[in-house]
Order: C-alpha cells, then structure tokens, then sequence
C-alpha cells in the first residue's frame, strides 16, 4: 500500500496538494484516480464499481457535500458576515467597497471606492484590508491612513474588483475543520517569520520571503513601516505580522481552540449551510469565552495535516467526501 510521501515524490512541484490527497485516499480506500488534464493535477476522476465522480482544481471546490450556494455565501466574505451575525455569530464586521466603475448600476450607493476614505476616517484612519472574495492571505493587509489605502486600493484593483475593511481586531488565532456538526480538530496559527543574520535589513530578509509568495500567486508583504530599516541581530527570530495563512508562510500547529471557540465555529459552519468547513477565529487571550470569526472557508487546504503527520485525518476528510457521493 502507498504511503503518502511516496505519491508526493512521484509528481511535480505543481501538482496540486488536493489531488495527491485523492490519489493517497484512493490507493487506501480501493478506488480508481484517473489524471484527466495531461498530469496537471487540475482535473481529475474518482471510480467505485458502481460510480464515477470528476473533481476540479483552481476555483472549484474539492468537497462536494458543499452545495454551490453554500459554498458561494463563504467565499463573499461581506454575505457570510451578514448570515453569521443574523444567526448570533460574532463577527468582525466591517464593509465592502466595489473598485471599478464596472456594474455601478447593479449595486446599492455608499460601497464605492470613493466611500472607502471615509470609511477608513471613522475607524480613526487604521483598519485591515483583503479582498471580499480572496483566499490564502493575498492582500490582506493593515491600513494606516488614507494615502497608504489609495496606494493599497490601486495595487489590489489589478486583481480583484471589490475589498472587506474591517476594524482592527486581535487575539489568539485559531483555525477550527468543521465536518457534519463535529469538530475534526482545530490548530493555532502564528504569524510567518524570518532569521536575521546581523547583515541585512528585515525588509532584506523579507524580500526572500516575498519571491517564494510570487511563484505562488500571492502578494507581497507591506515594508514601507520604519521598522522594516531595522538590522535584526543573527539568529533573532522577528515575526511578520499582518496575516497567519500558511500559504503565506504562517505557522500552524494542533491545539485546542477551547469550548466557545469550538462552538462558534459550528454554528458558523450551520448558518453557512456548509456540511464541510474551516473557521478562522479569534479568541480573546484573557477571556476564552470572547469570541469572533474572520472568516470560513468552504473549500480549505489541508497541507497543514500532512506537514504535521496526521494522515489519518486526510483520509478521515476524503473518505467522508467518497461517502457522501456514494463512491464508497
């Protein structure tokens, strides 16, 4: 039997982490993988004796027991907000603003680009930006003042057409997998970071980080603040703050979110209509009962589990996914 590391060893650097997952549950569970796009790994079948199914990579969800329209409400981050805090979920709020003139006639006034300096000026001119439909911590940034937000705005605008601002927030963050009512398990998360060597700034040290971020699709970390000059002594660890995405090079390990954290994100998963999620949340450091959700993520990555040795929690994954679609 195959284990996981040998079916990672026999594909190229590219290939996406889910469809090895696939191929790995399928060699354990009797089912038949079939690469359907030249080896990419993008799209790709799973065959019981009884059933075929097609799963896709890049936009499409890997978990199919989400509906379509439950999955959709997850990704706009400003609706899912709005279902959350109707079903008594603690949010942290915030507001959406469109950034090109594009389908202006389609939507309501105040969510402008032009809205977005004002809003900005009734946080005290700090806030936290991503945008509403965007994943693995791209662009989500701080903003301190409107000049850094028109910069943030133009940069952003290249890629997407609307960002979530929100208050700024803080707490211990936790990342809590959702299946069927039942937490499978949680884990903290930590911001990524670098090793200085004595020599070079933090942003010099940061701009190796960056390129590893490019190759992957993902912004760049803001270093215009001061403290970027500094020259951090050798072998001083200095964490980059801002995001905790592990595809950002965020640092994840097991750990138990505590009772409250735990139950916001099953109600969180309920209101959603998600079968299958994970919840981001923050918990109040001195208050564990203190409780707010960043977001949920209906179709999450789960390379965490294999970096920490819980294979047994990826097949737990993909095996009520082939259940749920009678595969098994």
């Amino acid at each position: 039997m195959p284990i996981l590391q040998d079916i990672r060893a026999g594909k190229p650097r590219y290939y996406p982490d889910q469809a090895i997952y696939a191929a790995y549950a399928c060699a354990q569970f009797g089912l038949s993988f079939q690469d359907l796009d030249g080896g990419s790994g993008l799209l790709f079948s799973i065959a019981s004796a009884r059933r075929e199914v097609c799963f896709g990579g890049g936009r499409c969800s890997y978990y199919p027991q989400n509906n379509a329209t439950a999955a959709t409400l997850a990704t706009d981050k400003a609706l899912a907000n709005a279902l959350l805090e109707r079903a008594g979920v603690a949010t942290l709020g915030g507001r959406y603003f469109f950034l090109h003139e594009r389908h202006r006639g389609l939507r309501p006034a105040g969510h402008e680009r032009s809205d977005a300096a004002d809003y900005l000026a009734s946080l005290g001119g700090h806030a936290f930006a991503k945008p509403l439909a965007g994943s693995r911590g791209d662009f989500a940034r701080s903003i301190d003042g409107p000049a850094a937000l028109s910069s943030y705005l133009d940069e952003v605008g290249r890629y997407y057409d609307a960002v979530l601002i929100q208050p700024i927030a803080t707490g211990d963050e936790y990342r809590v997998f959702v299946i069927d009512g039942e937490v499978l398990y949680s884990a903290r998360k930590l911001p990524p970071y670098v090793i200085g060597d004595g020599a070079h700034t933090l942003r010099g040290l940061v701009a190796d980080h960056d390129r590893a971020l490019r190759e992957r699709g993902l912004s760049d970390t803001a270093t215009d603040a001061p403290a970027f000059t500094r020259v951090p002594a050798a072998g001083e660890r200095v964490e980059i703050g801002g995001r905790m995405n592990l595809s950002a090079g965020g640092v994840m390990s097991m750990a138990d979110a505590g009772t409250a954290a735990r139950a916001a994100a099953l109600n969180a998963a309920t209101a959603l209509g998600l079968r299958l999620g994970a919840v981001d949340l923050f918990v109040d450091p001195d208050d564990a009962t203190a409780v707010r959700v960043i977001e949920v993520n209906a179709n999450p990555a789960i390379r965490f589990l294999e970096s920490c040795g819980r294979d047994d929690l990826i097949l737990a994954i993909w095996r009520h996914t082939f259940t749920t679609m009678g595969l098994l």
